[in-house]
């Protein structure tokens, strides 16, 4: 199942082509970050934040409480080492 799991941006790779590195609980991999950066704003500004993460797209901020969250009940739903395993081998 493909599921959208937590992860936090922690660098922008190529701001040109709205990139960025995203940690999911200690995996990293590069994302497109078009559906979260604000009009008025860098992408840069985005490094920090919490998005959902799907097919290599980030498709929506959340706030760290709903990430943890969503990390614990996908933990206990057993998602979350399929989809690391899946990012993992995507990277």
């Amino acid at each position: 199942m493909c599921l959208g799991i937590p992860g936090r941006i922690i660098r922008i790779t190529d701001a040109a082509r709205k990139l960025a590195m995203v940690d999911v609980s200690g995996v990293q991999r590069e994302v497109n970050v078009a559906c979260v950066v604000e009009d008025a704003r860098p992408v840069e500004d985005c490094v920090g934040h919490w998005v959902l993460v799907h097919v290599g797209f980030a498709m929506s901020r959340i706030d760290e409480d709903e990430a943890a969250a969503t990390l614990r009940v996908l933990n206990e739903l057993g998602e979350v080492q399929q989809e690391l395993a899946a990012m993992a081998g995507t990277a």
